[in-house]
């Protein structure tokens, strides 16, 4: 019999910690290979973890609503122990046992990077160099411990590196003595650190409000949306522009061949798929829009990958990503939307749907909104908006002359990372996608 470690599997790119939701099995429990041990969350998706062999639960090493760092040991898996008598259940630890075999280090991960890789966070007062994972910059943070003094605290880790529990154990003396000049953490936009979810011990106190009111807490999807907006707005300048456009063939078409479209192809077409056919089209006279900011490094992808907001029952949104959109035509186009809608709609999406996203659209529309300035989905840099479809009279030029007509008309905006994207290129891009949609082929087929 041997002892198999189950680790928390990588679940993309980005993804660097996962949530425990809830455990299939416990200590003393037959377990065969692929049967799932346990659920976990990410800021994307959640998702099951098989069992890698097959055996009997040795001991579970993280409780539920644990964040767990992608690679640490989350349990252990006594093999060829099915037949013999069940070991006696180890009780459930916070943290990995001191006998686990190299436990995993937090590290501070630069997004765009496969494997974690610890960054620098240097000190501009006496020119050291340390390294801090993004679970210790954070709780520094809510707790208002400043850089420098970060600086002081001795670290039990490798290499004297600060640790969760040197961090919360220097907090809770410090609440026991007169506060210093302490300063809030500042958030480096070079590192891409992620905001991460800080464990229930920690979390806000529930507010003591007067009068009818009801307090309701968020739910786990809603904490980690509200992280992300506030990382955006805190990691890029964002400059939002605005424009119209006249979408009129583009909805007399749509109307003329939704029909037959769905008859031939088993699927209906929405608008959606064509606002993302202009948008690929433009990406291609403009590839700077499709790019990332690593430090002082601008990433150009060369592999267009659209994201696409959608709303879920619960009034949360996702965004699943239509992978290598410009190889698609408007037929695989209109399925991949279809498809990845109604998987997020119904909880089905995979963690890949969500990951590798280059630029992404939303549709306020959908609501009724005229327009919006949205928040960019980081680490990319730039975001479009399509407003509302609406009939207006407006002044339609031909070659005898100007007349007034009623026509379908729909605003778009979009917001962009200043650090990389100049509002001359941004707003070229924004009249780029308009021109297409209005320069729309009414006779063309699909």
């Amino acid at each position: 019999m041997a002892l198999v470690d189950l680790v928390m599997p990588k679940l993309g790119e980005s993804i660097m910690e996962a949530t425990i939701l809830k455990w299939h099995k416990q200590p003393g429990d037959s377990v065969s290979l692929d049967e799932t041990v346990l659920e976990i969350a990410t800021d994307k998706v959640d998702s099951e973890v098989p069992s890698t062999t097959a055996g009997v639960i040795e001991e579970l090493l993280w409780n539920v609503n644990d964040v767990v760092p992608i690679g640490s040991v989350i349990a252990r898996i006594r093999t060829g122990a099915l037949e013999s008598a069940s070991p006696t259940p180890a009780p459930i630890s916070a943290t990995p046992a001191p006998s686990s075999p190299a436990p995993v280090q937090e590290a501070v991960v630069v997004e765009t990077r496969p494997a974690p890789m610890p960054v620098p966070v240097s000190n501009a007062n006496n020119g050291s160099n340390k390294f801090y994972s993004p679970l210790v910059l954070n709780i520094a943070a809510s707790e208002g411990v400043g850089l420098a003094e970060l600086e002081t605290i001795p670290g039990s880790g490798n290499e004297g590196r600060v640790t969760k529990k040197d961090i919360l154990q220097y907090v809770a003396q410090r609440g026991q003595r007169p506060a210093g000049n302490a300063q809030p953490v500042p958030t480096s936009t070079e590192m891409r650190v992620p905001l991460k979810q800080i464990e229930p011990s920690s979390s806000m106190p529930v507010p003591v409000a007067s009068g009818n009111v009801e307090v309701v807490e968020m739910d786990r999807m809603r904490k980690l949306i509200a992280e992300h907006m506030v990382r955006s707005k805190q990691t890029s300048p964002h400059v939002t522009s605005f424009t119209e456009a006249d979408v009129t063939n583009l909805v007399m078409w749509r109307d003329k061949c939704k029909k037959e479209f769905e008859k031939r192809e088993g699927t209906k077409i929405t608008f959606t798929p064509l606002f993302i056919e202009a948008i690929v089209r433009c990406i291609k006279k403009f590839p700077l829009i499709n790019s990332s900011l690593e430090g002082h490094h601008i990433l150009i992808k060369k592999d267009i990958n659209i994201g696409m907001a959608t709303a879920l029952p619960s009034g949360n949104l996702i965004v699943p990503v239509i992978k290598n959109a410009d190889q698609l035509n408007l037929v695989g186009l209109t399925k991949q939307v279809n498809q990845l809608a109604d998987a997020a709609r119904n909880g089905k999406l995979k963690v890949d749907d969500t990951q590798g996203g280059t630029f992404t659209l939303t549709n306020v529309g959908t609501f009724g909104s005229l327009m919006g300035t949205p928040i960019i989905n980081q680490p990319q840099v730039a975001i479009l908006a399509v407003g509302a479809i609406k009939k207006r009279p407006v002044v339609v030029e031909t070659t005898s002359g100007d007349s007034i007509a009623i026509r379908h008309m729909m605003y778009l905006s979009m917001s962009y990372d200043h650090r990389i994207v100049d509002g001359s290129l941004g707003a070229t891009f924004l009249t780029a996608v308009a021109k297409e949609l209005e320069n729309f082929n009414p006779e063309r087929d699909f």
